[in-house]
């Protein structure tokens, strides 16, 4: 097909079905990636050369790494949380509870559709007075839950391709549509009603910025483990009640 000035805003119309089917094996390769990453510090793996890099351990113990990918980085922030379960942390590892923590300025978190009890395609906005690098910027993306084998849960968020998002939620005229690469938390359960958390982000914001700038906002992404546990501690109910 020739190409045309018009292409990069066309739109695909998908069936249901053809959508849960493409979420659904996107997802699967984003859970495996979630995986690897999670499992890379353990013992038989260390010798393995995978790039990841530890860029600093805050007063907490949160352990936050990068790996470069292309241009972007990866990264991804650990930490054991004492006295919190997986299922009480799950109900706050989500894309939107996780949203508010990127900025506090987010304008609107709309699930558009259910495509099965786990699998849901998120509305993410941000409006003018969110910082820089979310300004006017909205994310489509798909969120899938998944209980491992080993009672390990995951949480697999990323963008849907750009012709699909069009189809699903036309872009606003004033805002840049951005691209969650890949992001999403592992849980695992640990002795004494713990957890270990991992938490990995690879974010293109879209539009002109400094390499620096996202760089440094990934970094940022990667700690709202802390401000996520801070929801758990304060609102216990909401984990019992789901």
């Amino acid at each position: 097909m020739p190409s045309s000035p018009s292409t990069c805003s066309r739109s695909w119309s998908i069936s249901e079905d053809s959508l849960r089917r493409y979420v659904f094996h996107a997802s699967e390769n984003c859970i495996q990636e979630l995986l690897s990453a999670s499992d890379s510090n353990r013992a038989e793996t260390t010798s393995l050369n995978d790039g990841w890099k530890v860029v600093g351990i805050d007063g907490n113990g949160v352990e936050v790494s990068k790996r470069r990918s292309g241009s972007l980085h990866t990264f991804r922030s650990r930490w054991v949380l004492k006295s919190v379960s997986p299922q009480q942390f799950i109900t706050v590892a989500n894309a939107i509870d996780a949203a508010k923590e990127w900025d506090g300025d987010l304008v609107e978190g709309k699930y558009i559709k259910d495509l099965e009890e786990n699998l849901s395609i998120i509305w993410l906005k941000y409006g003018e007075r969110s910082k820089p690098l979310f300004r006017n910027r909205e994310f489509i993306v798909y969120e899938r839950r998944e209980t491992m084998d080993d009672g390990t849960l995951v949480v697999a968020v990323a963008s849907l391709p750009k012709e699909i998002a069009a189809g699903l939620q036309p872009k606003q005229n004033n805002s840049i549509r951005g691209l969650l690469l890949q992001s999403g938390w592992v849980v695992e359960n640990l002795e004494n009603h713990s957890c270990m958390v991992t938490y990995i982000a690879q974010l293109d914001p879209a539009g002109w910025l400094p390499k620096c700038f996202v760089n440094r906002l990934n970094t940022k992404l990667v700690m709202i483990i802390e401000n996520l546990k801070k929801q758990v501690v304060a609102c216990p109910t909401k984990a019992a009640h789901h």
